[in-house]
């Protein structure tokens, strides 16, 4: 995730976060599917996230986010990387929906994550306290119709979100975008338009 704070206009209640987010279940790569977008996802397409957990002791932060896009149109654009570092909240590193990732420099914003497929991960939502940003997120390029609208009924109803800015992310990959990424294990054939 890509991000800039905006200073709050309205004031909301603090963001519900789920029970249980099993740190290691949670890493790995995600493909983003709708986004309120930060100044960097305007435009981008092909985006993908892929966490790592920090093992060595030396390293201050807790996660390394390889945040992956095309600045405009699938394949054609340039890719852009923006490498990012998280902090796990609270005292079990093993076991919090409540991060800090940091886009760049000393800058830090929360990292809340509001919804997620309990049983396999395969989906996630991450929210913003001002509700200025949102990212919807799966292990595939691809979210069932009634899926995302249900994620989005539930950003609406449950987290006090306005719709207003989100986009779905194009998700397009050829062979050899997926190689270039070295996503080959992660993109089925399927789901490539070539």
């Amino acid at each position: 995730m890509g991000g800039l704070s905006s200073k709050p206009t309205t004031t909301y209640p603090p963001l519900t976060t789920v029970p249980q987010c099993i740190t290691d279940k949670f890493m790995g790569t995600w493909f983003v599917i709708g986004v309120k977008p930060t100044i960097f996802e305007k435009t981008n397409s092909n985006a993908v996230e892929i966490y790592t957990r920090v093992t060595d002791p030396q390293v201050k932060h807790d996660i390394d986010i390889d945040f992956q896009y095309n600045k405009h149109d699938a394949i054609t654009s340039p890719l852009k990387s923006l490498g990012q570092r998280g902090w796990i909240q609270g005292s079990d590193k093993e076991n919090s929906s409540k991060w800090v990732i940091s886009p760049f420099g000393p800058f830090r914003l929360p990292y809340p994550i509001i919804e997620l497929d309990a049983e396999d991960y395969q989906y996630t939502v991450v929210g913003h306290e001002q509700r200025d940003y949102v990212w919807i997120m799966a292990r595939k390029p691809v979210m069932d119709d009634e899926l995302y609208d249900s994620l989005t009924k539930k950003l609406v109803e449950k987290h006090q979100y306005d719709l207003k800015g989100l986009r779905k992310v194009p998700q397009k990959w050829t062979r050899e975008e997926r190689a270039k990424r070295k996503l080959d294990k992660v993109i089925p054939d399927d789901l490539l338009v070539d």
